[in-house]
């Protein structure tokens, strides 16, 4: 009898060590754990604006889902007409780090301006889809410049562009409209994962293939390169600490994939169950604790 009573306690223990280390490996506090912006399947949770068109007008079908991929297309256009496009994510975000891989392919749409070739970008802090007049050219924005090699010279991407905003370097605000990164050129139609963390109204760091490539703090309202927009939204000087993510549509086709995130803002209690020691804003009203 004793022997059976040991031999249940010992499986109570083992059991409960299995759990506990289920338990512990489910919530690894340091792993990150990236969100899907883009299920693989459709345009759920995004929206489409295009300058001279209406809120998700997708005129053409520039914006389609094929093959697992989001692609912009211009194969049913016969001009290009300026019709500069950005797809937004619908929920906005502070403190994140921001993946997507992507790949230039084909030829530029007729009518397409020259330094549109081979050209997109990843909007950060961006004024909303629905906030954007039907005329406007770009959001508000801070631009993560995508470039794909010409057939010689140096081009490189995750370069910085500032629609309608100003960045600080080296302690020193930055006004001119773009800003070359560190990285190689990428030619022909490979694909290119570029990342980018962003802390809230500070810093700001590009990454090609894991390598930093620029950095930079405090975007901010302020400077020119954007058109056709509601002024009461731009109020120059004031700090980006948060706003939309998009991608764009620049006249030349462009395929994305794997658009993930992983949220900087959460759990910071080291006894909840979701936990995560990279959160650099604490949120603890998100946090769960096991029962």
């Amino acid at each position: 009898m004793k022997k059976l009573v040991a031999l249940s306690l010992l499986s109570l223990v083992l059991s409960a060590s299995s759990i506990f280390a289920q338990t512990t490996s489910q919530n690894d506090p340091d792993k990150k754990e990236w969100i899907q912006l883009f299920n693989g399947k459709d345009l759920k949770g995004w929206d489409i604006k295009l300058s001279g068109h209406e809120l998700n007008d997708n005129y053409r079908d520039t914006v389609r889902v094929d093959n697992g991929v989001i692609k912009v297309s211009y194969d049913k256009y016969d001009q290009f007409n300026n019709r500069f496009g950005h797809i937004f994510y619908n929920q906005p975000f502070s403190h994140y780090i921001l993946a997507a891989e992507y790949r230039f392919l084909g030829e530029q749409a007729p009518g397409g301006p020259d330094w549109g070739f081979r050209n997109s970008g990843l909007m950060l802090h961006c004024q909303s889809a629905k906030s954007m007049l039907k005329a406007q050219d770009f959001p508000i924005s801070i631009e993560v410049q995508l470039l794909g090699g010409r057939e010689t010279g140096e081009r490189s991407t995750a370069n910085l562009c500032t629609p309608g905003t100003n960045v600080v370097m080296d302690g020193k605000l930055v006004t001119q409209h773009c800003v070359n990164s560190k990285s190689k050129t990428y030619r022909g139609d490979q694909w290119v994962r570029v990342e980018v963390m962003v802390l809230g109204g500070g810093e700001v760091k590009h990454m090609i293939e894991g390598q930093p490539v620029i950095e930079y703090s405090q975007p901010q309202m302020g400077g020119g390169n954007v058109s056709n927009f509601d002024t009461s939204l731009k109020q120059d000087g004031k700090i980006l600490t948060e706003g939309y993510i998009s991608f764009q549509a620049e006249s030349h086709p462009v395929e994305f994939r794997k658009i993930e995130l992983v949220n900087l803002v959460g759990c910071r209690d080291p006894k909840a169950t979701n936990y995560k020691s990279y959160h650099v804003t604490g949120d603890n009203s998100l946090c769960k604790y096991a029962k």
